[in-house]
């Protein structure tokens, strides 16, 4: 990983700044239902109107195929206006002559949020016509959004391309704490990783098994390491293509992956289903794994409290039904006490780590679930590539 310009290679009293923020939050109806990732933007949004920057932002919000209103950033820009407590003006458009007049016409004091950059059709393809159009609204570009480097789009890498770019604080720190995980991390080494596919974890644990010390693999994932042992799942969750590769991890990283012992066990996939708890390798014929059993919970915290380094990314099971929430809640725990140096990242981790109000006792939280992994897989993210560049000049 080269090393990143940051707001300090730009000047920005007097100019505009186009702030790329991950603002991708869940709505409920009209209201954002968590503010977190807006929280998170605060610091740069702050600190480039403090250096004399107007500031305009643009993120995507959802994963609509065109204009649709259920997915406006209205909600967001009200909300980012509430906890920034600054005036917020909301565009109608992402990018294009109107947009660029009220861009102009704005006070210095106003941060303009550009519409859903999912609403212009060119995003995704990283189109020169929209990035140009995107660049042609500042004078200066900051990438803060890591949960979006790891798409090569038109707001992430084609106005990078385009404008003098520095990466914000954000990203940087991003960057910063997942490369303590690649550069000789500190001993012992524990992964965690949950969440329901093991196809979407396969890359990192490819990339990680042979780093780390240990690797606990608990939520929907483990049952397909189960099966590959010959273990009884009943109707768990079975990436029946991935059964090959996942054996044959198994059979050369064994000593080093960790399994679930026990099982929350339930009659189908329910939250009100009755379920009970079973050794992990005496689940009955059409039973359900739905989380991680205390025992198997005991024995994760045990290695994850004392570890060096530790990363975690995925819940333990179905994290939304009470029922079956107690294994991320005690995986959250244990990360929460850990005594080394601790990364969590992906949506229902960080979740955990906050209803538990124990975000302060981790050493980074992360804003990008996708982005991290694929960080840890040892891959470029195109966003942070095309930074890096600005710093070589």
């Amino acid at each position: 990983m080269g090393r990143l310009p940051t707001l300090d290679a730009l000047d920005l009293d007097g100019a505009t700044a186009l702030l790329r923020a991950d603002l991708n939050v869940p709505l409920d109806g009209a209201t954002v239902g968590d503010d977190f990732r807006i929280v998170a933007s605060l610091p740069t949004i702050h600190q480039l109107r403090t250096r004399g920057a107007k500031v305009v932002v643009c993120s995507h919000l959802g994963r609509p195929k065109g204009p649709d209103p259920a997915f406006s950033m209205a909600p967001v820009t009200m909300r980012l206006g509430e906890l920034g407590g600054f005036p917020v003006r909301q565009m109608d458009g992402v990018a294009g002559q109107e947009v660029a007049a009220a861009v102009a016409t704005a006070p210095v004091d106003t941060v303009v949020v550009l519409e859903n950059t999912r609403f212009a059709p060119g995003e995704t393809t990283n189109d020169p016509a929209l990035a140009d159009a995107l660049a042609a609204l500042a004078d200066v570009f900051v990438l803060d959004a890591f949960g979006s480097a790891h798409r090569a789009h038109a707001s992430t890498v084609g106005v990078a391309e385009r404008l003098p770019s520095a990466a914000g604080p954000l990203l940087t720190a991003e960057v910063t704490a997942l490369s303590h995980l690649l550069d000789n991390p500190a001993r012992p080494y524990v992964v965690v990783l949950g969440g329901a596919k093991v196809s979407d974890k396969l890359g990192v644990m490819r990339h990680l098994l042979p780093r780390v010390d240990a690797m606990l693999v608990g939520g929907g994932m483990c049952f397909t390491l189960l099966a590959a042992q010959g273990y009884e799942v009943g109707s768990s969750l079975v990436d029946d293509e991935q059964r090959g590769e996942v054996a044959a991890l198994l059979d050369e990283y064994g000593d080093r992956i960790r399994l679930p012992v026990d099982i929350v066990v339930a009659e189908g996939f329910a939250a009100a289903s009755p379920h009970h708890t079973t050794a992990a390798d005496a689940i009955p014929h059409g039973g359900m794994g739905l989380d991680i059993g205390p025992e198997t919970v005991a024995r994760f915290a045990a290695e994850i409290e004392e570890a060096g380094s530790l990363f975690w990314n995925g819940p333990m099971g179905v994290f939304e039904w009470e029922a079956f929430r107690s294994g991320t809640a005690g995986v959250a725990a244990a990360v929460a006490a850990c005594r080394g140096f601790s990364v969590v990242g992906g949506g229902d981790s960080v979740a955990a780590i906050r209803l538990l109000g124990r975000e302060g006792d981790v050493s980074h939280v992360s804003t990008g679930g996708g982005a991290g992994l694929e960080m840890l897989e040892g891959k470029v993210l195109p966003g942070v590539a095309a930074l890096e560049r600005w710093s070589r000049q």
